[in-house]
Order: structure tokens, then sequence, then C-alpha cells
């Protein structure tokens, strides 16, 4: 089981060698966590060794308990939400609880329309699949290589795989462009001008920049991108005014750059 928006999760033979060698009946795929994964759910452990899932959403309202949850150092893995089910163990568990696994619930703030934030506010009610690795005794985790995870849940998300940063494979993989000259990938894009879709893409109507060099990409304000501009490294750029710039065509962006 993955989320549809994981473009990293695709079948890997050697994960179903191990979750059927080790007989485990329920195995989450973790990765390393970075600062772009800091509010997603974190892999943790009850002092009697079950591994369990905590979301952001259980943070107590105490700002120190959610600089905590986002501290990387302490809480070093994350969940792809790449997720290996034993359907006998399931269908046992199931059984066993009246067909109800007990998932903590999740309260979202949603717009009815998500391109309109002055729409009808809602709350979304779930539960996170992966918070099952609770449900089940001896449930194992696996640490995988960040190519399998990509996910596209943001913005932020979207322009960085649009970009030459990842790749797209002879069999509709995608995968980091093994060309790159950093590690990993952080974009931060205002949300005030790039939140919803429509806005971000006429902000970049002539296609994504070059970030194959870029480690670290964070827009504070209204910029908009001309045609075939590179960034190089750690790249900030700030608009402190309420009128649009614009970056010229071909232009190479390094360091901090006031508009």
């Amino acid at each position: 089981m993955a989320n549809v928006d994981n473009l990293g999760a695709v079948v890997e033979p050697a994960i179903l060698g191990h979750f059927v060698d080790r007989q485990l009946p329920f195995l989450m795929e973790v990765a390393n966590r970075t600062e772009a994964d800091k509010k997603g759910g974190h892999l943790a452990q009850r002092p009697d060794g079950q591994l369990i899932l905590r979301e952001s959403a259980q943070c107590l309202p105490d700002p120190k308990d959610k600089a905590a949850f986002q501290d990387i150092s302490r809480h070093k893995y994350f969940n792809t939400n790449n997720l290996w089910l034993n359907l006998p163990a399931l269908r046992q568990v199931m059984a066993a609880q009246n067909n109800i696994l007990g998932l903590p619930m999740i309260r979202n703030s949603k717009t009815v329309d998500p391109r309109d934030g002055n729409s009808t506010p809602v709350y979304q009610l779930e539960t996170a699949m992966g918070s099952a690795i609770a449900v089940f005794e001896g449930a194992g985790a696996i640490r995988v290589p960040r190519t399998r995870f990509a996910p596209v849940k943001t913005n932020n998300d979207l322009l960085a795989v649009r970009s030459d940063a990842y790749l797209l494979t002879e069999d509709y993989h995608v995968i980091p462009n093994p060309n790159r000259t950093h590690d990993k990938l952080t974009v931060d894009l205002d949300p005030d001008y790039y939140h919803l879709i429509d806005d971000m893409e006429a902000r970049f109507p002539q296609g994504v920049p070059s970030l194959i060099e870029c480690e670290e990409f964070n827009v504070k304000g209204d910029v908009k991108f001309g045609e075939k501009v590179k960034l190089i490294g750690r790249v900030n750029l700030v608009n402190p005014t309420e009128q649009q710039k614009t970056i010229e065509d071909r232009a190479v962006l390094e360091g901090t750059v006031k508009l």
C-alpha cells in the first residue's frame, strides 16, 4: 500500500523478500528525516518495544512539544507511507477487534474549495493507515533510500519534481537526478503567493528553474521567474514590497538576493 502521490513507491522484490523471511504482520518503510520532512509523522517506540507512528496532530498545545516533534536529530525516521500488510494477520486482528482497528482520529482544518481560502471552512476527519503499526504485535520497519519517497503533496514538492533535479526513467519511475551535486533539495515558496496551483504556475510561465545544482530554494514575497533561470547552492529570494518582481531570462542566482 502506498500514497498515490508518492512517485517513488514501486514494488521492490527485495523488500517483499525481507517481509516474508521475517514473517512480519506489518512493515513500514521509513527514511531519514530532513528539514523538509519535519512536519510529517515519525516512527517512535513504546517502552515495551512496540513500534508506533506519531503524527503532528497528536502533539500537545505546548510549543515545546511541537518543537520536539520536529527535532530531526531526536526523531530520525519518518513514515513514507509505503506499507506492507500480511493479509492473514490483518484478518486475525480484525476478527479479534470486532472489525475495528481503532486507529487514532486526526482532525484537519480545510475549506470546501481548496482553491479558495475564503470558502466554507470544514473539518476533515481521517485516520492514518501507518498508525496501524501499533496494532500489530511484532510489526517492523525498514529504512529505505530516499528514491522510494518522491511525494507531491504541496507546490513545493511539485516544483521540485518538475525540475531537472528529478528524472523520469523509461519504466516511468521518478528518481533523483544522479548528476545532482547535493544529496537533498529543500523548496520553500511563500504560501501567500504560491500556495494555490494557479498562482504558482502564473509565476513560472516559462517553466521551472534549473535546480540540479541547488540545495535550498526559498522565496519570500511575490516573485515571477523568466525562462531558463538557474539556481546554485542555497538561494534565498526576498521581495519585501507588495509589488511583483521579475527574475530575468537565463539569470543565474546564488546566495541571498534582495529584489
